[in-house]
């Protein structure tokens, strides 16, 4: 049986053999645990075929994990046209719509996503799901400026969430703070049968950032199985 990384790992090589190719010169990449091993594929390609690359962080791990693996590291100011972005993913339904956010990098994430010509997610099996909603039950991620958060809670309820959750730290005291100095609210709404309208209500909240729901985003997504295997689903 296949664990969870080594599944990760698999269906992180495949994407980045199918999807980065010699055409390929300016690629997102993700955050998130399955990213670690894109980046350990596009490094096994070597400086020659990499020195032509640039690469464009979704956060500040992706950042550290390019400059650490020497890749010639970009930003979205500079490169706001991707050829290919690889990302990870909390959960993702038949339709290829996706939660993410449980790094805190969903709005980061977007930007680059909805810049590349192709945006592609990693996984393991235990992130497939029918719906959304599923298996991942801590909610939507939703990212929030400070000075709102406390009005943005009664609003998610109004919506259908029940009990909407300020994401606390775990190695510190106080909540999380995003790469962009705002905080994240974890909304569960059940099972996400129409993500699109829920996506456009939460956005339309005064004090809402960002959403960690990917609509009608995702061209493709490679899940790694347990019998070693991996699944590709195109849209």
């Amino acid at each position: 049986m296949s664990s969870l990384n080594d599944a990760k790992r698999r269906a992180a090589y495949k994407a980045v053999d199918e999807n980065i190719t010699s055409e390929s010169k300016i690629i997102g990449i993700g955050s998130g645990s399955t990213v670690v091993y894109v980046i350990e594929r596009i490094l096994q390609r070597g400086n020659l075929v990499n020195k032509e690359c640039i690469f464009v962080p979704t956060s500040f791990q992706s950042r550290l994990l390019i400059i650490e693996g020497g890749l010639n590291l970009g930003d979205i100011d500079q490169y706001s046209k991707i050829d290919v972005t690889i990302d990870g993913a909390d959960e993702v339904d038949e339709n290829l719509n996706a939660i993410k956010g449980g790094g805190a990098c969903h709005l980061r994430e977007k930007v680059v996503a909805e810049a590349a010509k192709k945006f592609v997610i990693v996984a393991d099996y235990s992130k497939k799901s029918s719906t959304l909603g599923e298996k991942w039950k801590q909610g939507v991620p939703i990212e929030v400026i400070p000075f709102a958060y406390m009005l943005v809670i009664p609003s998610l309820k109004r919506l259908g969430c029940e009990n909407p959750v300020l994401r606390m730290a775990k190695s510190k005291a106080g909540p999380v703070i995003s790469d962009n100095g705002n905080l994240i609210i974890d909304a569960y709404f059940g099972l996400i049968k129409k993500p699109k309208e829920l996506l456009e209500k939460i956005k339309l909240l005064t004090g809402v950032v960002e959403v960690g729901l990917f609509v009608n985003m995702t061209k493709m997504a490679y899940f790694g199985n347990e019998d070693g295997s991996v699944d590709i689903k195109k849209i």
